[in-house]
């Protein structure tokens, strides 16, 4: 029978909490799910039914992320590997099997570096390895409407930001997509006192990945469409992390894990067991498996 276990810690002064969902028997190391700025711990439920009867599962309230306390200025990433490795301290964990999304794989990839012996597999989609200059531009004169008073036009332009516009592409489930994201910023913007402040620190103080990564299995995938972090830009850092692949996933953008969630968890447990994962998503388009930059000439096809 599974056992549910809600724990709070705190790091460096900031309160935090994690969920555990405790499978006894388990056939894989535990599942961690670090997710975007906008998810906390209790978002992950359609993960559960896929997920527990193979192992133990995860999920935490970051600092700066649901519940928890909002992360200082002088705080950063070490802050934030630092209450993942907490988490894991508290539960007696050795290691788990790491899937990040957008902002958490960011996380999850500097968690990796600094304590790659307690990842067993990693995982990471929507990686944000890039602000353009023409992203941060919309990102001010959007940031300049909440200064304003004007928050509906700040969630318009970041829509627009985050999503992609171009009729052209086809993005399933699209329109749903665009009233999930508007409802989760506005919620972000209207009802957390944090909420603008930590999607504005992400957009503009250089909390990408960076650098390389050994030792750990890894795979890398993002929609076709993403206009957050383009694909080539995710398929390069892919191509600097040693054992690592590189998927790319049709007809979604940068919110595929809702554009095609039962797709993206069963990409999760197949990479998780071991199972090929070429043929986990249809019309998925997977690419050679890449070894570090310099000879990863196959991965940057």
């Amino acid at each position: 029978m599974t056992e549910e276990v809600v724990n709070a810690l705190s790091v460096d002064g900031l309160s935090y909490s994690y969920r555990l969902l405790r499978q006894p028997t388990q056939q894989i190391e535990p599942v961690l799910i670090l997710g975007g700025l906008l998810q906390g711990k209790d978002g992950w439920e359609h993960f559960e039914e896929p997920v527990l009867p193979l192992t133990s599962l995860i999920t935490i309230d970051l600092p700066g992320s649901g519940k928890a306390d909002p992360i200082r200025p002088e705080q950063g990433m070490d802050t934030l590997c630092q209450a993942v490795e907490q988490v894991l301290d508290d539960l007696s964990i050795v290691s788990v099997n790491l899937f990040g999304y957008s902002y958490g794989s960011a996380i999850g990839f500097a968690f990796a570096q600094r304590h790659p012996h307690r990842v067993a597999r990693l995982l990471l989609g929507g990686v944000p390895v890039e602000v353009t200059s023409r992203q941060l531009d919309i990102w001010r004169t959007a940031a300049t409407r909440v200064a304003d008073g004007r928050p509906e036009e700040f969630v318009e332009l970041t829509l627009n930001l985050w999503l992609c516009q171009d009729e052209r592409r086809f993005v399933r489930h699209r329109r749903l997509a665009r009233r999930y994201v508007k409802r989760l910023l506005t919620h972000a913007v209207a009802n957390t006192s944090h909420g603008f402040t930590i999607l504005n620190r992400a957009a503009t103080e250089g909390m990408q990945p960076s650098g390389e990564l050994r030792g750990v299995p890894a795979l890398v995938f993002c929609g076709e469409h993403d206009t957050v972090s383009a694909p080539e830009k995710q398929r390069a850092f892919a191509a600097n992390v040693e054992d690592c692949r590189f998927l790319t996933i049709a007809e979604c953008d940068h919110w595929l894990p809702f554009e095609r969630s039962q797709d993206v968890v069963d990409l999760v447990v197949r990479f998780f067991t071991d199972q090929p994962v070429e043929g986990a998503i249809h019309a998925a388009r997977p690419e050679p498996r890449a070894q570090p930059q310099v000879r990863a000439e196959p991965a940057m096809r």
